[in-house]
């Protein structure tokens, strides 16, 4: 069986250099470095044609639910994926498992969860070095706690920090979410995330404008590409 052979001929050459971090997460909060999927297939592919390997991928599982995030609504996707490295040369494989979770504002969800997976089932096969990878993508969310229907909003006390310089109350949580949604780039967001920082607002609060800073990030660079 030649497939661990040329597993461990990919292995080898992974060992010399890795893939770096270069690329950097950011959106509310202190950005991280990591490494995406691209940066995966453009290192992976030409090993993989070099030494006659090949992945082929089979989603077996699948499961969606959807969560809250402020105004708008997260599908939340877990999907179970097994991949067959298969050696060209006389067609031995060998199978591997893993699972991807990934959310989405819109119809992404299910490929961002394959992607993970294959992310993973290379790194974990090939023990690409790594160092601190803390993060499966370049985004994550964090949807705020259900509420019960009857439950109110948590007041604020205005006090302390929830003043502005010329003494009066912070925004509210209203039009925090719709000057993100204003927001013409990046500057604006980083302007209304240290807005809130200086401020005191509510877990609930935060957790939903972190979410709506991080969903308007992304279409933000989505309109860039």
């Amino acid at each position: 069986m030649k497939v661990y052979q040329a597993i461990n001929a990919v292995q080898r050459a992974l060992s010399k250099e890795g893939i770096s971090k270069d690329r950097m997460a950011s959106g509310f909060g202190a950005g991280y470095a990591f490494r995406g999927i691209d940066d995966v297939y453009n290192t992976l592919s030409p090993l993989l044609s070099e030494h006659g390997l090949v992945i082929i991928p089979r989603c077996v599982e699948r499961h969606e639910s959807q969560r809250q995030s402020g105004p708008k609504t997260l599908y939340f996707v877990v999907v179970k994926m097994e991949f067959d490295f298969v050696c060209a040369e006389d067609g031995s494989k060998h199978t591997a498992c893993t699972y991807g979770e990934a959310m989405d504002s819109g119809d992404k969800a299910t490929n961002k969860a394959m992607s993970i997976a294959y992310k993973y089932a290379c790194f974990q096969t090939f023990a690409i070095p790594t160092e601190g990878d803390n993060d499966p993508d370049a985004t994550i969310h964090e949807p705020a706690p259900a509420r019960k229907p009857s439950q109110k909003p948590v007041k604020q006390n205005m006090q302390g920090s929830d003043l502005n310089n010329n003494g009066s109350n912070a925004k509210s949580l209203p039009s925090i979410l719709a000057d993100i949604q204003k927001a013409a780039d990046v500057t604006a967001l980083a302007a209304i995330r240290d807005y809130v920082a200086a401020r005191q607002y509510s877990e609930v609060d935060v957790g939903e404008i972190k979410n709506a800073l991080k969903s308007r990030h992304d279409n933000l660079m989505h309109k860039k590409v």
